[in-house]
């Protein structure tokens, strides 16, 4: 971010202290899910954040809100209303640089966090796509990696098995596969069922309905967006909306203190509605 524009923002969070305390009182306390991908000092991209950097944030994480398992996290999305600061940790795609640091100074500070991993990555040991497109070919976690991580408590989710856009697949037998084959391989290198699932890349046009009915029929605990967006006390717990956890600070601390401007512009996606308008494509489906 260049200074200018950190300057501008700088201005921006202050000023607007008023505006968000109001916002606080009026709709209470939001449950706020953070998502990461990769925290590493080597071979930086645009997905990846500073090892110092990430434990500054957790660091203030810390002193400001509860830091807790989604699961607790849906139930305070449960509650009528919530007075506590709240955030819970995620991570995406399964990248073994997380296993060098950041994971360990979570787990060293018993910080509850969720893993979700794409499956078909770690068991070829394959780069991602992204990552090749970028010039640099990463490692991914290796099933030792997971299993070991589960074992510490670490909740592996699913985050299907190519990391594929979901949101571009129209056949039916394919979005199960990268669902639900996903799934399984996971559980079968951790040696325990999925409870959650993240959509890849995560945006509105990213996601389908049916994915929803499918992490229901399995019945999953929750599923994870990626657009952005605060859950509040009485929001649809089952659908965690996530914000990213950028490397700069005070885009963080904008974020997390609720930006009135993301709160005016939050537009949540619909999956219980096109769910009903579209039930050959949801819900009868399943069956097939």
């Amino acid at each position: 971010m260049n200074f200018r524009r950190q300057l501008a923002l700088n201005a921006y969070y202050y000023g607007s202290l008023p505006l968000r305390a109001w916002c606080k009182k009026s709709r209470g306390a939001p449950v706020c899910v953070l998502f990461y991908h990769r925290v590493a000092d080597a071979n930086p991209n645009p997905w990846t954040i500073p090892t110092r950097q990430f434990i500054r944030q957790m660091k203030w994480l810390r002193s400001r809100f509860e830091l807790v398992s989604l699961e607790e996290a849906q139930r305070r999305i449960r509650l009528e209303w919530n007075d506590v600061p709240t955030v819970s940790i995620t991570f995406d795609d399964g990248y073994a640089d997380n296993c060098d640091s950041a994971l360990p100074w979570l787990i060293e500070r018993d910080i509850p966090l969720t893993y979700f991993v794409a499956s078909q990555f770690v068991l070829e040991n394959k780069a991602f796509p992204h990552d090749i497109a970028h010039g640099v070919r990463l490692s991914p976690n290796t099933p030792e990696q997971l299993a070991e991580l589960a074992e510490q408590g670490v909740e592996i989710g699913a985050h299907t098995r190519t990391h594929a856009d979901l949101g571009k697949i129209t056949d039916k037998a394919q979005l199960r596969d990268e669902v639900l084959g996903g799934a399984r391989e996971l559980a079968e290198m951790v040696g325990r069922p999925m409870r959650y699932f993240a959509f890849p890349f995560g945006l509105h046009e990213n996601m389908q309905a049916y994915v929803f009915e499918l992490a229901r029929q399995e019945r999953w605990r929750g599923v994870c967006s990626a657009y952005g967006g605060y859950n509040f006390a009485g929001d649809d717990a089952f659908h965690l909306q996530r914000i990213h956890g950028d490397p700069e600070m005070v885009r963080l601390k904008n974020w997390l203190t609720v930006d009135p401007r993301k709160v005016a512009a939050e537009r949540r996606y619909q999956y219980q509605r096109l769910a009903c308008s579209t039930p050959s494509a949801a819900v009868g489906a399943i069956s097939s």
